[in-house]
């Protein structure tokens, strides 16, 4: 289910009643958006799939992951695709984009999720998101 503000998300979390998209996070923990940052999203995919990540698990291009500069990894980061409002929530486990002027680098399935395969890159805001 996807969600248009971490405001949302987070009473979603505290409520217990978890969408898909983040279901990876526990019912019981409340989260905040600790930071945003607005910026261009691209994504990649086969040519990476199955080699190792910077920390070290293996890129898999149907999982909800994301490349970023400095995000700690285990990061998870709501991904709103500015040009439709689709959201997609992604784990930081790889670094990049390596290339200028991009803020994150989504799996295929995040980008896909999100509807940005075709262009390959989309504006997009990130909530980066805490516990508290």
């Amino acid at each position: 289910m996807p969600f248009a503000k971490s405001a949302i998300c987070a009473a979603i979390l505290t409520l217990g009643v978890l969408p898909a998209t983040v279901s990876s996070l526990s019912a019981r923990e409340t989260v905040a958006v600790v930071q945003t940052i607005n910026g261009t999203a691209s994504w990649y995919g086969g040519k990476f799939h199955g080699r190792r990540t910077a920390n070290g698990e293996t890129y898999n291009m149907h999982a909800l992951t994301a490349a970023h500069p400095s995000l700690p990894f285990g990061t998870q980061v709501v991904v709103t695709n500015q040009n439709n409002g689709r959201t997609v929530v992604v784990r930081i486990n790889d670094r990049g984009p390596f290339t200028g002027g991009r803020i994150i680098d989504l799996s295929h399935k995040a980008a896909n999720q999100i509807g940005m395969i075709n262009s390959g890159t989309a504006r997009v805001t990130l909530e980066v998101l805490g516990g508290v």
